[in-house]
């Protein structure tokens, strides 16, 4: 992604180019040369968000309210995923000991559970619950050696267990291997129906859902596959594909029988995942167990989902949770997913804390909604030349008179650079998000020209700085950043880029899988929207940035007869406060798809032979429009720019 060698330039003149800062505050001298503006404090992201969670569950006073404290997180997610992370043990023990299932027997309500000493008020054994760096509870049950204390964010709380309790859990455990038994059985038989040739392609197909797939954490009993930092065991951005180290690519050429039990579910149910709905499911796992029995149940929540919006008698259950019926089920899913989708908005719920996704199914549009669509529309009526009452007019509206996008507009050297600012202001202010972006090209006749003549690679080729983000902070957003106006400039012009590198990793997603493609880093753009909650926990910038909850609403774009998933999206956030609702996400979907459709005339202008480009949304310009002031002010002095609160022009504009 390094910046491309300027025609005429030295090789010594580039790198020295290279070298200088492009942070709005710091423009013009050398990055690295000056001491952080702020310091991430030491209980930020994941790790504080354990610690505070552990001393809430310390300080609980009862066993069950410190459970109920440690399955959410102390909030910040919901108890069923953490339940369904326990293993087949853990499981056991704290359905026996507190009543709490996710096997639609929960009973947190109600008091059961077998919590109780034993005839002589002593507890026959004396268990310990305790929460694992990586968000788990784990429990110590009979039999079990004490818990590692290495692996622990805190100590442990004991927990006793009566005679009764010990019982029952003698009962639960058995059960369940029995029941893991058959299940594995039942994946050792299917995947051997599929011969050898057909378990190598499975594996590539797996191995490919785990290279060009967000991180994931998923388990088997104890034992982690993951494609995320540290202790990666699959394919991912530490792991190349065919690495020894990688779980499934271990696999190729080994003999079924040679194949541990826990692998074999593994690529059965990766398999039933991806089959569902292509690569994007398995994030769906994420941060649960990886059995036969949790993929049933995600898969009937889906089939749940999409008969809400299919006509008739909708999609049948599965018969059982034999693989061969899951399969089919998950496959009538994937068939009808498009079809549920037109009858409904489906979405993604984002549970960043444990990094776990829901699809939903997306209710009707409120009037509180319509409400605030207008709004947006009055402001974009005032701004821009459209006449429409709502977004979907105006995308109509620029598509039939669409020669003015690739114009000057204004102070803005396109009408689509106008469009996109005052649409991204517009719904900043509606839907009152701390910071507002929108993410595109910059040459939508340079990507033409490229894709006519099949040049993969070059596309592939080209950096972050082929594309663009408008990112605009509303003007009391400094109010989470040390009331620093220079410091909003700065995270704005940090979203900016970020949003660039994700146009450029979803680009290639789209063209054809030729070798230059295959080779380039990428991830399956998105399809539909999300809306997360507590995102500032794992990724760094998040963290940094103050990310805490989002909308994002991606978008395809056809350019010159090729639709490109993802080319765009609107993306909303708030550093604190109440989080979106799924009513906020469905206005947002609307106003990417008005931004979709601009785009779209856009391409079509080029095609036709327009020659434009959009040249704002760098650094300078996020600079100018946060602090009111040129950046040449920032790149002599160094300084941090004014720090009064004033709001730049973007905000005047609103």
């Amino acid at each position: 992604m390094s910046a491309p060698v300027e025609r005429g330039e030295s090789r010594r003149a580039a790198n020295a180019r290279k070298r200088i800062s492009r942070r709005p505050s710091r423009l013009g001298t050398p990055a690295g040369a000056a001491a952080p503006d702020r310091v991430r404090p030491a209980d930020a992201g994941f790790p504080g968000l354990l610690g505070r969670a552990w001393h809430r569950a310390e300080q609980a006073g009862d066993l069950r309210t410190a459970v109920q404290v440690l399955l959410t997180l102390d909030g910040h997610v919901p108890a069923d995923v953490q339940l369904r992370a326990l293993s087949s043990s853990d499981e056991a023990a704290l359905r026996v000991l507190f009543g709490r299932s996710w096997r639609g027997q929960d009973q947190s309500d109600s008091g059961a559970g077998e919590l109780a000493d034993s005839d002589d008020g002593k507890p026959a054994f004396l268990g310990e619950l305790a929460l694992t760096r990586g968000g788990r509870i784990v429990l110590r049950a009979p039999s079990q050696a004490p818990l590692k204390r290495d692996g622990l964010v805190g100590g442990v709380l004991r927990v006793p267990w009566s005679r009764q309790a010990l019982h029952a859990y003698e009962q639960e455990v058995n059960s369940a291997a029995a029941r893991l038994a058959g299940s594995v059985a039942d994946c050792r038989q299917w995947l051997a129906a599929q011969g050898a040739e057909g378990r190598e392609e499975l594996l590539e197909q797996a191995k490919e859902a785990a290279l060009r797939t967000a991180p994931f954490v998923l388990y088997q009993g104890h034992n982690q596959y993951t494609n995320f930092r540290d202790q990666n065991t699959l394919t991912g951005k530490t792991l190349w594909p065919g690495h020894p180290d990688c779980t499934l690519s271990s696999l190729h050429g080994v003999p079924l029988e040679l194949w541990s039990d826990n692998d074999a579910q593994l690529v059965v149910c990766l398999t039933l995942l991806i089959a569902s709905a292509g690569f994007g499911r398995v994030e769906e796992a994420n941060g649960t167990q990886l059995t036969v029995d949790h993929v049933a149940f995600m898969l009937e929540r889906v089939r749940c989902g999409y008969n809400t919006a299919l006509p008739g008698p909708g999609i049948a259950p599965a018969a059982s949770h034999r693989v061969a019926d899951l399969a089919a089920l998950a496959a009538a899913l994937r068939e009808r997913r498009a079809e549920a989708g037109t009858g409904a908005q489906l979405y993604r719920e984002i549970h960043g804390a444990l990094m776990h996704k829901i699809e939903r199914v997306a209710g009707p549009v409120a009037e509180s909604a319509r409400d605030v669509e207008a709004a947006i529309c009055r402001e974009l009526r005032a701004r821009l030349p459209l006449t429409g009452a709502t977004l979907a007019e105006f995308g109509e509206e620029a598509a039939a008179r669409q020669a003015w996008l690739a114009k000057p507009y204004g102070t803005y050297g396109t009408g689509l650079e106008a469009l996109v600012h005052h649409t991204v202001t517009a719904t900043a202010h509606a839907l009152r998000a701390d910071f507002a972006m929108s993410r595109g090209m910059r040459s939508l006749p340079a990507l033409i020209a490229a894709l006519r003549e099949e040049r993969w690679a070059e596309i592939c080729a080209w950096d972050i700085t082929r594309y663009f983000c408008c990112v605009v902070p509303l003007p009391d957003a400094a109010r989470h950043f040390g009331d620093s106006v220079a410091a909003v400039a700065d995270v704005a012009w940090a979203m900016s880029s970020r949003m660039q590198y994700n146009s450029w990793h979803f680009v290639p997603g789209n063209l054809p899988r030729v070798g230059p493609v295959v080779e380039r880093d990428h991830f399956v753009p998105p399809t539909i929207p999300d809306i997360a909650f507590f995102s500032d926990q794992h990724h760094h910038g998040h963290v940094n940035n103050k990310v805490r909850f989002c909308v994002r609403s991606p978008q395809a774009v056809t350019v010159d007869g090729r639709r490109f998933n993802g080319f765009i999206d609107l993306r909303l956030l708030r550093c604190e406060g109440p989080p979106f609702t799924e009513q906020d996400l469905l206005v947002a979907h609307r106003v990417s798809g008005f931004v979709a459709a601009a785009t779209g005339a856009a391409a079509e202008l080029a095609v036709a032979g327009e020659d434009f480009e959009v040249t704002a949304f760098d650094s300078a310009w996020h600079w100018q429009q946060v602090t009111g002031t040129e950046p040449s002010t920032a790149g002599r002095t160094g300084t941090a720019g004014p720090r009064t609160g004033q709001p730049g022009r973007a905000h005047r504009a609103s």
